[in-house]
């Protein structure tokens, strides 16, 4: 199917009026600095489908070849992304919460670098194309960014936040 069709990539929550879960869901609003509740609900999609394939993994026969060579793709791929550490294992999937996802967003790597002093500004920054992963300049707020990609992270060079004195740089840098 063609990109930009109307196909959603994220489940809404069954009850549309849970006073904790709306309170939950804006206080990760706010932290994460994300434009709307469709971003964290396609986040957790993501996580549920990290589930649903770590549960039909460990559901099967684990010396079957193929099932071994699957888990150690699906570990790799986990933990190249950094939502897996080096040594967990299948069911440490398990108990992966929305954070673990959220925190591998491009937008919250910038702010945690120091690259803006808000979520939101890193969010801004990134769509205004000022932050580069390398050469590579990114304009997605969701793209997410993998372990060896993270210190990569900065400004373009020819952005003018790249100047140290710019008045809407961070205090740290």
């Amino acid at each position: 199917m063609p990109l930009g069709t109307d196909t959603k990539q994220y489940e809404t929550p069954n009850h549309p009026y849970q006073g904790e879960r709306i309170a939950s869901e804006h206080s990760l609003l706010d932290r994460y600095g994300l434009a709307n509740k469709e971003e964290l609900w396609r986040a957790q999609s993501e996580l549920r489908s990290y589930r649903r394939e770590a549960r039909e993994l460990l559901g099967q026969a684990q010396d079957d070849e193929v099932v071994i060579r699957r888990s150690e793709e699906f570990l790799g791929r986990l933990k190249r992304v950094g939502v897996l550490d080096e040594g967990d294992e299948l069911g440490d999937i398990l108990s992966l919460e929305i954070e673990d996802v959220l925190e591998r967003r491009l937008q919250t790597v910038a702010y945690r670098k120091g690259l803006a002093n808000t979520p939101q500004q890193a969010r801004q920054f990134i769509i205004h194309g000022h932050i580069v992963i390398g050469e590579q300049r990114h304009c997605i707020p969701s793209y997410v960014v993998d372990v060896d990609e993270e210190d990569l992270v900065a400004f373009d060079e020819n952005s003018p936040l790249a100047d140290d004195l710019h008045p809407e740089r961070a205090e740290g840098q």
